[in-house]
This record gives structure tokens, sequence and C-alpha cells, in this order.
């Protein structure tokens, strides 16, 4: 289960998609320590870095492919730890939403890709599970999961909508079935069910059966309700998260400190979702950020809804996240691309990235010469999943003739300044 523990990446001759036995060559990249430098990649890792220009004549040997990102930020690439796959992209649909799975694993695939494009190299899709779907919408995308081997990693989380009394067991064996079908996180609305403390020890149960990760949904505006999820949480491996406890914030600040405090004890995450909420809570509003942070709890930030009824604009952009993390929450630049990057990629169990030789070659480079820059216009990007580049946007701003500018001596990015 790639979603629930740090996993080696496989060897080059197992990688999925197209083999690619060619190094890559990322020549004058700037790093966000202000370096300047070149990245050779090879076999789904980092192979080495050096000042710009040092390892050129090497890659040429090889016969290497070579990118030129001068005038790029290189960084770790972001990871999506909240979607909605079964749902995304289902704004405009004229009545209730297709479940047919044709429709789901479309739509799943155009969201997967559609966020890659923004830099996510791996995703965690929440996807309902009983009711009228059974798990036709799960095998759906865990079909959209295939398809985008190579590509990027999708992962999927079940989501039943009841677990106890009568009505449970159905939900509950459905569940089972989910994680046997392929789901590798367990999750859920506990808020929903007659019985929420009893859904979330049927969860965590399954969970423990299975060595999987648990991925709730959650307003938390309920402390007492959080204590007991927490004491029972605290002994899981590989984790468990919640999002995106909006409530949490309006809770008296005493109460929401010592809550806080308990999930960092348990070592629960914590799942914000800056840009809007998701059709697994009511209520729209961001976790308390910087308060979890200070208690210690790992803090991470997913888009939630992708232009789905819950959000009709959703962009599933995780620079955005991070824009809104550090615009509207007051973190720091760096914290903020943490919150999308390093601590998100803990959160999905992943190994950490830095750009460094012998870390994963899952990086993202944005026009830009400082993170803050790159998170506020962050248009050309990048992607680059197991050592390969596997996603280009590139935006070109022309303005019409100025003597002004001219004489001022002004940037200006023109058509033929683009990689």
């Amino acid at each position: 289960m790639p979603d629930s523990r740090p996993q080696p990446p496989p060897p080059p001759s197992s990688s999925p998609g197209p083999a690619d036995p060619s190094s890559l060559l990322l020549c004058g990249a700037r790093l966000t320590d202000g370096r300047t430098v070149d990245v050779r990649l090879g076999g789904g890792r980092i192979e080495a870095v050096g000042t710009a220009g040092s390892l050129g004549a090497g890659a040429a040997r090889a016969g290497g492919v070579r990118v030129d990102l001068s005038g790029y930020l290189l960084l770790p690439a972001p990871v999506e730890p909240h979607a909605h796959a079964d749902t995304a992209l289902s704004a405009d649909t004229e009545g209730p939403v297709s479940y047919e799975p044709q429709d789901v694993q479309r739509r799943a695939t155009e969201a997967a890709l559609l966020q890659l494009g923004h830099g996510a190299t791996a995703l965690r899709a929440h996807v309902r599970v009983g009711d009228v779907q059974g798990l036709g919408a799960l095998e759906a995308v865990l079909q959209a999961r295939r398809a985008l081997r190579g590509l990027a990693e999708l992962t999927t989380v079940a989501m039943p909508r009841v677990l106890t009394g009568v009505a449970g067991a159905d939900g509950l064996a459905m569940l089972r079935d989910a994680v046997k079908m392929g789901a590798s996180v367990v999750g859920g609305r506990p808020d929903l069910d007659p019985d929420p403390t009893g859904y979330a020890e049927a969860v965590l149960e399954v969970a423990s059966e299975h060595g999987c990760p648990v991925d709730l949904h959650t307003d938390a505006g309920d402390p007492a309700r959080l204590a007991r999820l927490a004491a029972m949480a605290g002994g899981l491996r590989p984790g468990v998260a919640l999002s995106p406890c909006g409530d949490l914030g309006r809770l008296p600040s005493d109460v929401a400190s010592r809550t806080a405090d308990q999930l960092a004890a348990a070592g629960v995450a914590v799942v914000c979702l800056p840009q809007g909420g998701c059709g697994g809570v009511d209520r729209r509003g961001a976790a308390p950020v910087r308060l979890l942070r200070t208690a210690g709890v790992r803090v991470a930030a997913g888009s939630g809804a992708l232009r789905d009824v819950s959000n009709p604009v959703g962009r599933g952009d995780p620079l955005e996240a991070a824009f809104l993390l550090a615009s509207r929450y007051g973190l720091s630049p760096e914290e903020a691309y943490d919150g999308v990057s390093s601590s998100a990629r803990a959160v999905l169990g992943l190994p950490e990235v830095r750009v460094e030789a012998g870390f994963p070659a899952e990086l993202l480079a944005v026009r830009g010469d400082r993170l803050a820059g790159a998170l506020s216009l962050a248009y050309s990007r990048i992607v680059v999943h197991q050592g390969r580049v596997v996603a280009r946007t590139s935006a070109v701003r022309e303005y019409c003739n100025s003597a002004a500018s001219v004489e001022l001596g002004l940037p200006r990015q023109g058509r033929g300044e683009v990689s």
C-alpha cells in the first residue's frame, strides 16, 4: 500500500510507465537558498547536485536529456492530501451527479491530470462507498489510478456513510471489501453516524486489521469527541489524519489549545482546506493553523472540492493553498510551502524529498527566483515525477511597445523566453 508507509522507489526495470534509460539534467535552476545549480536525475532519484555548468559534460557523454531551468525556482514537488475524485469536475452537471463507472473514471482522471499540471505528483482521493454507488465509484477511481501510473500516484480513501447499529452492518462489510479491492486508506465522516465514537472505533479497527492509515472528515466542533478519538488513535500506525477541522477555531481558546495538545500527543495530523470546503462536511472554514502548529500538530493543506457543488470554482492547486496559508493565516512562505510539500508527504506516508543527491526525483520548477514570488505568480511550471518531466505549463505575458518600459529597463517576458 504506497499510501501507508514510506516505500523505496521501484528499480528502473519495474518502474511504471514507459522505460527511460537516459538521465535527465536540469540546468541552471535556482534553489530557495539562492544557489544556482545543475541537478542530474536517474533511476527515479536525484543523482547529483552541482554548481551551474558543472554536470553538463558528464550528461552529454551519457546521452542524457537536458532541460534549461534558467529563470526557474526548483522545489520538492507538492502533493495533494485531500481530493474528492468521484465528484470532481461535476459542478456543471445537470441533475444528480452521475456515478456511472465510466463517468467517475473520466472525471477522476481529468482531475488528477489537472492537479498534476499544478505540480502534485501524488494525490489522496476520498471516495464514497456504500449507498447507491456501492463499490462502483471506488473501482472507477482505481481504474483511473492504473491509467495514471507513471504520471502521478493516486491513492484512495474508502468513505462509508454509516458504520454502527443494524444499518451500519452493511457499511462495515463494504468498508472491508473496499480495502480488499485496493483502497489503501480507510476514512469517512463520523459526525454523520448516530454513534460518532462507535464509527471512529469501527474505522480504527478495520485500519488495525489491514495496517492502513485513517483519514476522517470532521468539523472538530466537539472537543470531548476529539479527545476520545485522540486517545483511541494514539497507538495506531501508520497514522491518523483529520480534516478539515474548521470548527476547532471557533472553540474557546483554552479549549482549542487543550484539544490541539491532545492531537499532537497522539500523533494525529490535521489537513486543512484553505481553498474551500468539500462534500464531506457541512461548513466551510479553515482550521486554526498557527495554533495547531504551535502545539506540535503536523498540519498539511489540501484542495478539497475541485469544481463540484461544494466549491464550483475550486482550483485544486497546491500552490494556491500555500499562498492562502501565507496571505490569510500568517505563515511564512517557507512554512506555507511545507504544508503542501514536506508535511503533506509525511501525512501520505511518502518519503521526504529534498533537492539533494539520494532523494526521490519528485520536483517542481516554477518561474521565479524567490519562494514568495513563486507562490504569488506561479504561472509557468515544469513537473518531474520519478525522474522525468511529466507536465509543463507555460504562460507568456506580453505588453504593447512602451517607451517607458525601454527607458526604465523593466523586465518583459516574451515568447522567445519560454522554455
